[in-house]
């Protein structure tokens, strides 16, 4: 007997819409979607470019071998019997569902504008949270027709709704046998090039048959999980580089750089920098940088690696130092964009903030800059773009305080969004905990600063503030969203997060202040930004007091970082649910 019953390549918009007819589920035994939007972003660009994007495995359920349940964000399985349950490309169907389906907790969008005007795929696409009031303008098709861009839930039809979406946007726009020549160069431009090659995009899929025993289900699954290995490009630009020659005239080993590199500056491989950041560092370094695109990297030239790679090496270093030590991310897991990296090493190999008379001044404008990015989020859209922009313009501003980077002009900021943001906004959430660290945080058990060593070795993660059992008991009308945001949260010492288990706030809190000693107690809360005063909210368990008293110590932690002075409304005012449907 053999387990395969097909193993056939199957169109994208076939696979999504059997998620979405409930023919394809989970087993139960599944984990939580948990990619982020900037990984799901990459997913649609390699669609868009047909690039492999690996294979599916599922298996019939005609036996109903596993429980089942429906993808994240589709519609609820209820009473249907899916036909088939998915092992393993769940993250990356979920992402796709999501996205051309117009669900879940982001919105994907295309500059068609920039498309018309030459720009690559990767430049003009771009995603929103799905409150944010830019995402809902966009949801009119006058706004999408004045600023040219499409929904990507628009391809939830195929080419037949990019043509329907067309033909509506040339409508809005004129009347006339121009609004006609536009949906011409609109379809003959875009759907050629694009939409029709997310259309026929095929992903392999390998189904096993109902036959297969369940314990051959399980061991192929628990293998999958355990074998899976992420590809970086710098082994394929390994072997590239491996036929030319160095300086030496020795045969090119960029992995004996890479190495040397590791053991030269030891918080490179702390932070686990990925190899690949430092060729697209090199690539934006110096009067030859164009861009840090595959492409911008793949046509580096050898003497130009071979000159670089000692400065490109040492901005990294100098980036997480200052990472590190002055912007309270504390370990690599806390990085809030590790594609920042690439601007910062590149910034760094060709500046020394570190010497110099214009050194402490540039030290403060590249963490100024650092903030405005993170919290603005600039870097969750076309990232090697932002960073070909921002390095030029981050030196030009070194010794020209007029020239500041657009990064730090535009940015904005609504501290709502704090309430918002939950560990599912991975950067957002990873940049304001650095925020809420910055100024020597303290161990809850110990009350001494908190290391890097410390949070990598002393089992020290984010934990909840007010415990997630006090609230569910106490104030069943909390929303889970509202629980878990940044304001309740912080880096705690595991054997403190046992200690606290269910307790109020102020019964565990009075046990740390009579362990600790009111002066270190003060020390540590105030390192926390959290209230420490007879009146704190800590003490009367008042939950949305501590949510009102921290949302506005945090923001002012905001403009102090950032220089800004107001704030900008972006966030609708209803809490926002995830539409399921």
């Amino acid at each position: 007997m053999s387990m395969f019953e097909d193993t056939n390549a199957h169109e994208l918009k076939v696979l999504l819409g059997q998620i979405h007819n409930r023919q394809a589920a989970l087993p139960d035994f599944q984990r939580d979607f948990v990619w982020d939007p900037s990984a799901t972003q990459e997913l649609i660009i390699s669609v868009a470019n047909n690039y492999p994007a690996g294979s599916l495995l599922r298996i019939r359920n005609t036996h109903d071998l596993f429980a089942s349940r429906e993808f994240q964000g589709a519609p609820p399985l209820e009473t249907a019997r899916p036909t088939y349950l998915v092992l393993d490309g769940q993250q990356r169907l979920t992402s796709l569902y999501q996205a051309f389906y117009g669900v879940g907790e982001h919105r994907y969008f295309l500059r068609v504008g920039e498309l018309l005007a030459g720009k690559d795929f990767e430049e003009s696409i771009f995603h929103l949270r799905a409150n944010h009031k830019r995402a809902h303008a966009l949801a009119s098709i006058e706004t999408q027709a004045k600023d040219l861009i499409m929904p990507l839930e628009v391809l939830r039809n195929g080419s037949g709704g990019f043509l329907t979406w067309s033909f509506a946007v040339a409508n809005k726009r004129s009347v006339d046998a121009d609004g006609l020549a536009f949906m011409n160069e609109l379809t003959a431009e875009i759907g050629s090039r694009w939409i029709q090659t997310i259309d026929d995009y095929r992903f392999p899929v390998v189904t096993l048959s109902d036959e297969t025993p369940a314990d051959a289900v399980c061991t192929i699954f628990e293998t999958l999980n355990r074998t899976g290995v992420r590809l970086s490009p710098f082994e394929l630009l390994t072997a590239r580089f491996w036929p030319q020659k160095d300086a030496a005239g020795k045969p090119f080993s960029l992995r004996a750089l890479w190495e040397a590199a590791r053991e030269q500056y030891s918080i490179i491989e702390n932070y686990g920098v990925d190899p690949y950041y430092m060729l697209q560092a090199i690539a934006l370094i110096g009067p030859q940088a164009t861009g840090c695109k595959r492409s911008d990297v793949l046509s580096l030239p050898v003497d130009r690696v071979e000159a670089s790679w000692d400065a490109a090496a040492k901005g990294m270093a100098r980036s997480l130092k200052l990472l590190r030590d002055d912007c309270g991310v504390l370990a690599a897991k806390w990085v809030p964009y590790e594609t920042m990296l690439i601007p910062m090493a590149a910034v760094l190999a060709q500046f020394d903030i570190e010497a110099g008379k214009d050194a402490g001044q540039a030290r403060n404008k590249l963490i100024r800059w650092f903030w405005c990015a993170v919290l603005g989020q600039a870097y969750e859209n076309s990232g090697n773009t932002m960073a070909a922009r921002d390095v030029p313009e981050c030196l030009a501003w070194f010794t020209n305080d007029a020239a500041v980077p657009q990064t730090v002009r535009d940015f904005r900021f609504d501290p709502k969004v704090m309430r918002d943001t939950t560990v599912r906004q991975r950067a957002l959430y990873k940049g304001l905990m650095a925020l809420s660290l910055r100024k020597q945080p303290r161990d809850f058990f110990t009350a001494a600063p908190l290391t890097w060593e410390s949070v990598l070795h002393d089992a020290i993660d984010d934990h909840h503030i007010f415990p997630q059992s006090f609230l569910k008991k106490t104030r069943p009308d909390v929303t889970d969203r509202l629980r878990d945001c940044i304001l309740n949260r912080t880096l705690i010492r595991k054997l403190t997060d046992i200690g606290i288990s269910a307790d109020a706030p102020s019964a565990y809190m009075a046990e740390i202040r009579a362990r600790l000693g009111p002066g270190p107690f003060g020390d540590l809360l105030r390192s926390h930004h959290l209230p420490g005063g007879p009146d704190s909210a800590l003490w009367t368990n008042d939950f949305d007091e501590f949510l009102a008293w921290r949302e506005a110590e945090l923001w002012r932690e905001v403009q102090e970082v950032s220089g800004i002075k107001e704030a900008t409304d972006l966030l609708d005012d209803e809490e926002f649910e995830p539409v399921t449907a």
